[in-house]
């Protein structure tokens, strides 16, 4: 399996990847980008729009994972100052002050046929050692509890043992919600 950054050369590829869609419901990856308000304005068509732009811009967007030559995995990633929506949650917001040297694996999507084959692993590798060459201090996740066999829609964010697997370990265990907050020291 290969992985690469999203820039503006593989947007193609990113698009056949999320599909008609936009991955889930029209998300285009821009959940954690934009506020609520935002990101309901803009639906489908204006999703997809703010994510070409910025990976246009060469914005820090994520990774592409390819098996033999086609898109098979996504894995969003840059500093956690770019995710607005996880600096103001009052689940997932840290008390620490902003520091640039942390950055977020927030989200994931896998091709369908592919769920289960160990690509969100290899991508979770990947942004470790993307992030450390970028810079970063560390890398944190949040992670989906799940009790039993929860649907894949819930399971964008990662499972906790997915993040366990690749040296990840709790920072924050919130006291609602089903989401964690799990960080690695690069």
């Amino acid at each position: 399996m290969k992985v690469v950054d999203v820039d503006a050369a593989r947007w193609a590829d990113l698009a056949t990847l999320f599909g008609a869609n936009g991955a889930y419901s029209g998300c285009w990856c821009m959940w954690w980008r934009l506020s609520g308000k935002e990101f309901s304005a803009n639906g489908n068509a204006g999703n997809r729009a703010a994510l070409t732009a910025l990976a246009e811009a060469n914005e820090p967007l994520g990774l592409l994972a390819y098996a033999g030559g086609e898109p098979v995995g996504w894995a969003s990633l840059a500093p956690r100052r770019e995710f607005p929506r996880l600096l103001r949650s009052p689940v997932l917001k840290l008390e620490e002050p902003a520091d640039d040297s942390v950055w977020s694996v927030p989200c994931f999507f896998i091709a369908r046929n592919r769920r289960g084959t160990g690509v969100a692993g290899a991508l979770l590798q990947a942004a470790v050692a993307h992030a450390r060459k970028h810079g970063a201090g560390s890398l944190e996740g949040y992670p989906t509890q799940v009790d039993g066999r929860a649907p894949n829609a819930e399971l964008f964010t990662g499972t906790p043992s997915l993040f366990e697997k690749a040296g990840f370990t709790v920072h924050k265990r919130p006291v609602t919600g089903r989401r964690l907050v799990v960080r690695r020291v690069l």
